[in-house]
């Protein structure tokens, strides 16, 4: 019983921390209170395009929910955050290369972007995957 419930925090634990993490990004990215990460979107346009990002993130944040609950939905959960943060991880590695260091706030979501994806690839090529 002990060994069953700690292999499926090994294997949802990294689901959770992402809702807690992308979760708030949402809200920041999507109401304007992008002032923490600099971000002041000049053109409504721009507004809805953060809006946008809001509700993919949000969309995730459920899947990974369900993974976490529902057992049936744990592989979808797991591959699509494995893409969901190794995609903004290597993207923000590419703009560190071309564009320069971001600051603090970034290169933090970047490493713990890259973390989460690896930590989530690690999980679907383990025997934790297997039978949760």
């Amino acid at each position: 019983m002990i060994a069953m419930k700690q292999k499926a925090i090994i294997t949802k634990i990294h689901l959770v921390i992402s809702v807690i993490v992308v979760v708030p990004a949402a809200f920041i990215y999507g109401f304007d209170f992008g002032a923490f990460l600099d971000l002041n979107p000049p053109t409504l346009d721009d507004k809805n395009f953060y809006k946008a990002i809001m509700g993919l993130y949000l969309a995730f944040s459920l899947l990974w929910i369900q993974g976490v609950l529902k057992s049936k939905f744990l592989n979808v959960a797991l591959i699509s955050n494995v893409l969901f943060m190794l995609g903004l991880g290597f993207g923000r590695v590419i703009s560190t290369v071309l564009d320069g260091l971001p600051s603090m706030p970034y290169l933090l979501g970047m490493v713990g972007e890259l973390v989460l994806g690896f930590y989530g690839l690690w999980i679907l090529n383990s025997k934790y995957s297997k039978k949760v």
